[in-house]
């Protein structure tokens, strides 16, 4: 899974319909292309191939009054949301997600229902149990380094990765259960995107749109 389709699947679904730039805008205001591989050329290929893929449906608008190729919106399908919320799942749910999917995934989380979202974190908190189990069936930690040697240090720091993110988890579970955030289907939804013509205070710069995506 990437990360980027994720993403940019979530920042064309909270406008309805996008065009590249604004899908560019939305990842920069969230920080994306600091921590995934959200850079402006990967962004306009993913909308291109997720058009060819039938997740996204393009739409050419009229020229600007400047002259140039028309403009292309794009629209999620019924194939993307299903592919969307199928990786937003996987994300929330798969223990060994990357950081950026997982990141990605914790972003959009609010478009599942409450109790989908707070399941789904509780499978990642399964998962990671039976992992560190997995890891201690082979390798006991009161023994650490005198047992194998300094290759008992990637043992230490699988068993550190695997508390520290079910700890984590599980405090996110628990703000949830107590009522934060707003999740589908319980009101006005949370809006993360910019307005067409809002300044990013965040934006790497202005980059050539040259196909007025």
């Amino acid at each position: 899974m990437s990360a980027i389709r994720l993403l940019v699947l979530g920042a064309v679904r909270m406008h309805g319909r996008a065009h590249g730039y604004q899908v560019r805008n939305d990842l920069e205001y969230w920080g994306a292309h600091e921590w995934s591989n959200a850079k402006p050329g990967s962004i306009y290929h993913a909308l291109k191939q997720m058009a060819k893929q039938g997740l996204l449906h393009a739409h050419e608008i009229a020229p600007s009054t400047a002259g140039g190729p028309p403009r292309t919106e794009y629209e999620v399908t019924d194939v993307g949301q299903d592919e969307y919320f199928k990786l937003l799942r996987a994300a929330l749910s798969q223990h060994d997600r990357k950081i950026d999917e997982l990141t990605a995934g914790i972003g959009v989380m609010v478009d599942l229902p409450r109790a989908e979202a707070v399941a789904l974190l509780k499978e990642r908190v399964r998962g990671l149990e039976q992992w560190r189990a997995a890891v201690t069936e082979h390798y006991v930690p009161e023994e650490g380094v005198q047992s194998i040697g300094h290759i008992g240090e990637i043992m230490n720091m699988w068993l550190h990765s695997a508390d520290s993110g079910a700890e984590w988890t599980r405090g996110l579970i628990q703000r949830i259960e107590g009522g934060a955030y707003t999740f589908a289907g319980e009101g006005e939804p949370f809006v993360g995107v910019l307005p067409e013509g809002v300044e990013n205070p965040f934006a790497t710069g202005p980059a050539p749109d040259p196909e007025r995506d």
